[in-house]
């Protein structure tokens, strides 16, 4: 498939984690919405991320009736962002919309994206929200994570990717270029175009009670691999703190000489100044180690040739690419 894609043609990739109770919606609204414009055809590419509940029977029922419905099911729990990137290797459209499968993307907003991405506006619309529906915690965590990718993408902070976007082919062929694990989709689309503008919405509550799938533990991986994955600024942040560390130690100790020989006004420190010293600066050489060693690690998994994820099914996939097997291992 060329990187323009079928002319006409909108891809939909949904990575599918407990949703057993909400994807059958989000299917449907999707049918109702393109269904305003008759001139373009559509793909569902769902993306089971080994979900625990029965999203994938639901799946199979949805994509039985409907050849236009394609799945793809992972032998193990990779990420969001793993299956969306999973969900791309198997697009052939020639716009790419990346949603929730939760009900929270506003579908029947999809023209606004559309329209601004095929009038060549842009290469890249998202959605961004006034309000963000989810827990104090979470908007904390979204909060954080949108800060430190704006230092270490250097893009503006309002810039920001979120969970309802469309894209031109040619981004989303370029994304899949990256075969390493600890994929961060955000940095991977502005590494390949800064054309991204962001239109402001109204985001809806989730279709059930299920809270988000993004546990501290999760949360945590995901601001790791935004920190390390597209920048070395943590480790320059290092060496610099270091330099500084290494001349406020040199210059106290040329204050000591001359107060000692030269002023003979020495101080005897007291152990509780000496030792919050210690621990304070033993705790940032600490800090640094494990950022260095976060670097190797992930360096040496990269090295092995882990996969990003492994494919045990398809549904609705033609198998006749020369790339199939590469697809369902990577």
């Amino acid at each position: 498939m060329s990187a323009k894609g079928v002319p006409g043609r909108i891809s939909f990739v949904i990575p599918c984690y407990r949703s057993e109770g909400t994807i059958t919606r989000v299917v449907e609204e999707i049918r109702e919405t393109v269904s305003e414009r008759p001139e373009y055809d559509y793909e569902i590419i769902c993306v089971n991320d080994c979900s625990p509940d029965g999203v994938w029977n639901v799946l199979l029922g949805l994509a039985r009736e409907d050849k236009r419905i394609k799945l793809v099911n992972f032998a193990m729990n990779r990420g969001k962002h793993s299956a969306i990137l999973a969900g791309h290797s198997f697009v052939t459209g020639q716009y790419v919309v990346d949603m929730d499968d939760d009900c929270q993307s506003p579908v029947n907003n999809l023209w606004v994206l559309l329209d601004l991405v095929r009038d060549d506006e842009c290469d890249v619309a998202t959605a961004n929200y006034y309000e963000k529906k989810e827990s104090a915690f979470k908007r904390f965590g979204s909060g954080v994570n949108k800060y430190t990718t704006a230092v270490m993408l250097e893009k503006p902070v309002e810039l920001h990717i979120d969970n309802f976007l469309v894209m031109k082919r040619f981004v989303s062929d370029a994304i899949l270029r990256y075969k390493n694990p600890y994929p961060f989709f955000e940095g991977l689309v502005f590494s390949v175009t800064r054309r991204v503008r962001v239109v402001m919405m109204e985001q809806r509550d989730r279709g059930d009670d299920n809270s988000t799938g993004y546990t501290f533990k999760k949360s945590l991986s995901l601001w790791l691999n935004g920190l390390t994955a597209f920048s070395v600024k943590p480790l320059r942040i290092a060496s610099l703190m270091g330099m500084v560390f290494a001349a406020i130690g040199f210059l106290w100790g040329i204050i000591i000489l001359l107060k000692k020989f030269v002023f003979h006004t020495i101080e005897v420190l007291g152990y509780t100044s000496l030792a919050a010293i210690m621990l304070f600066s033993t705790g940032v050489m600490m800090l640094m180690l494990g950022m260095l060693g976060e670097y190797i690690g992930r360096i040496y998994i990269s090295l092995n040739n882990m996969a990003q994820y492994i494919i045990t099914e398809t549904v609705n996939i033609e198998n006749d690419s020369d790339d199939q097997e590469e697809r369902e291992e990577r």
